[in-house]
């Protein structure tokens, strides 16, 4: 017999060899219908999953991050399966689930088109009827090496030979689908129950450009129709949102093939909304005592070397030159922690000195790759709103909680604030070469952060593996409208770096001693936040942002000077004026501007010159009548002033 306790914490007895779909069925026939997987003492298995020792069991349905994983992950299979027949020369590359859906990578001569998706859907539905059990089995390497040379599947191939000689490799079968997968999956096909395919794209093998090119089916699945056509309505509202398509059309970025991928142009509208941004964030950070730096944007390898970040990050730089065959080597800056270290070494401190904040809207390089970028979320060149402290051990939790008053003031000002998640990034232990430092100065530094989170009552997941090489942080996470998470804000507790650089302060009792650093960002980087704003508001932005504010709709040529009169004075506040005096009708010229999305229409017609009033149009109100122009622009101060975002 073996002992199973359950989430609940009661604990029941079974046959040794029970398997987690019988302990589900001895719970409830509802719960074994729902269930998809299951964690046994933590690790996601099958329901096909064997219990052979005392356990800890929590069964999974869909409603779990975990069995959407799975039932996903089953339903990118039994698409790779439907390829398979009816384009049997398709070759397998991957197949993840990924948040919101899944996706498979294929090589095959000729284009998945519409149509294409359209009858991979009805041979899904197929192998779902067909109710095949997915069954798993092992291979030694070698031998799994000669199966998918056998099967022609050259990618399969190469994935196996990058893992070690002594490996021992799973695959999943499902009728005569067979592929090399960890898993767990599904116990049958039939467990699918809706599911949708969305869209083809490009990808290349791995990443990398320097690889082919192979076609990426994306598709969705739910544990039921209603959910599955839920998720496809919102969709459709997130494509109307999407930045990538709005911020082109309301003319606030473009890009260049010329150019290249992920180095987009900021047109007159979205530079004024970045530099809005940028002068609220510097202005604001000047009140809370940070000190304004300017550095370069390049350096040589040895300034790198130092950091670690040649070692531990050249993959994600911009290297110019050659070691070994250049007098000096240089890369453009990924981050600007090791330059603004170089401020603090202009002289001697001491324990007087600290905190030491400084802060500098930061232009950074990193040579992502072709697969990850996307509009302005993901770029190769960005600016930042990067800052680093240096200070005192007692003073770290202060500073701390002030860098993350700062950031949460932004977010509510923004009215990203309701949007945002918060994630406790650490170091992976298990694959210590992505790191430096020692294991005792990690779980120095992760206690140390560890509290002071549970001081501030931060309600933080943990993410294993998403630490910087040099510290653990506090990431503040957001999801754009089609759900993928992105970081927008991160602060890090950093006690190596300082070290490394041989950054000292003299200390009460007259010892030499390195200061704690924190690194952090306020806004994050400034494109990936326009991004979010575009989404957020639909382009509707409010009118402290806004890069146009107000808009004078004349009715005929002689109210036009009139209208240049009431501009210049708006322009005299500070205030972002556009004037149409286009020959057109008045109908018209307002449904521009409400196209445009502008905040304010300002009517003006002949009663409105004579009396010295505007008719107001607001974007959200609708008509709001006419009233004397020093009305109107007290209102619309106030309301930008108090940066107002309902």
């Amino acid at each position: 017999m073996v002992k199973v306790t359950l989430k609940d914490g009661s604990v029941l007895e079974f046959d040794a060899g029970t398997t987690v779909l019988q302990v589900a069925e001895s719970i409830s026939q509802g719960l074994a219908r729902a269930a998809v997987a299951a964690e046994v003492n933590g690790e996601v298995v099958s329901l096909t999953t064997t219990l052979d020792t005392d356990c800890s069991l929590n069964i999974l349905t869909f409603d779990a991050d975990a069995g959407k994983k799975v039932y996903r992950h089953t339903t990118s299979h039994i698409m790779a399966q439907a390829v398979k027949r009816l384009f049997p020369d398709a070759k397998l590359a991957i197949g993840p689930a990924i948040d919101n859906g899944f996706y498979y990578e294929f090589d095959m001569e000729g284009t998945f088109t519409q149509d294409s998706l359209t009858k991979i859907e009805q041979e899904m539905k197929k192998i779902v009827e067909e109710k095949l059990p997915v069954e798993r089995f092992e291979l030694p390497r070698a031998e799994a090496i000669r199966f998918m040379e056998e099967k022609g599947e050259p990618y399969k191939v190469e994935l196996i030979q990058d893992l070690p000689e002594d490996a021992t490799l799973s695959f999943y079968r499902q009728g005569e689908f067979v592929d090399l997968c960890a898993g767990p999956h599904l116990p049958n096909t039939g467990k699918v129950k809706a599911f949708k395919l969305t869209q083809v794209a490009g990808a290349y093998w791995r990443g990398s450009e320097k690889n082919k090119m192979l076609q990426r089916i994306y598709g969705t699945a739910f544990s039921d129709k209603k959910e599955l056509n839920a998720y496809l309505l919102q969709q459709e509202e997130a494509k109307k949102r999407d930045h990538n398509k709005l911020g082109r059309e309301l003319e606030l970025f473009t890009t260049s093939d010329l150019i290249g991928q992920g180095l987009p142009i900021l047109l007159p509208k979205g530079a004024k909304m970045i530099q809005i941004l940028q002068r609220f964030v510097e202005d604001e950070e000047a009140k809370r005592g940070w000190q304004l730096t300017k550095t370069p944007y390049m350096a040589k390898s040895d300034l790198y070397k130092v950091s670690g970040h040649w070692d531990h990050y050249q993959d994600g730089m911009f290297v110019m030159g050659e070691e070994g065959k250049d007098d000096e080597v240089f890369a453009l800056r990924p981050m600007t922690c090791p330059f603004q270290y170089q401020a603090y070494l202009n002289r001697g401190r001491s324990y007087r000195d600290l905190p030491l904040r400084y802060n500098e809207t930061s232009t950074l390089f990193r040579n992502e790759s072709s697969g990850e970028m996307h509009g302005l979320i993901r770029v190769r060149q960005f600016t930042i709103s990067e800052g680093h402290l240096m200070c005192l051990p007692e003073q770290l939790e202060d500073e701390f909680r002030s860098c993350l008053e700062l950031a949460i003031y932004m977010l509510k000002t923004l009215g990203l604030y309701e949007d945002v998640s918060y994630r406790f990034s650490q170091w992976d232990p298990a694959d210590k070469e992505k790191y430096i430092g020692t294991q005792e100065q990690w779980d120095e530094a992760q206690g140390i952060m560890q509290k002071i989170l549970d001081h501030l009552e931060i309600p933080d997941k943990v993410g294993v593996g998403e630490a910087a090489f040099y510290g653990p942080k506090l990431d503040i996470q957001i999801k754009n409208v089609f759900g993928k998470e992105d970081t927008l804000i991160t602060i890090q507790i950093d006690q190596m770096l300082a070290e490394k650089f041989g950054m000292v302060y003299v200390d009460r009792d007259g010892t030499k001693k390195h200061p704690y650093i924190i690194h952090r960002t306020s806004i994050g980087c400034y494109e990936r936040t326009l991004a979010l704003l575009i989404e957020k508001y639909a382009g509707a932005f409010p009118a402290w942002l806004a890069p146009v504010q107000v808009k004078l709709l004349p009715i005929i040529d002689k109210q036009v000077d009139y209208a240049y009169d009431l501009a210049h004075k708006l322009e005299a506040m500070g205030m972002r004026v556009e004037i149409d005096s286009r020959n057109e009708k008045i109908g018209y010229k307002i449904r521009e501007a409400q196209l445009e999305k502008v905040p304010y229409m300002l009517v003006i017609g002949d009663r409105e010159m004579e009396e010295g009033k505007v008719a107001v149009r607001s974007r959200g109100k609708g008509d709001l009548g006419a009233m004397p122009f020093e009305e109107f622009a007290s209102m619309l101060k106030e309301e930008v002033d108090n940066k107002v975002i309902g």
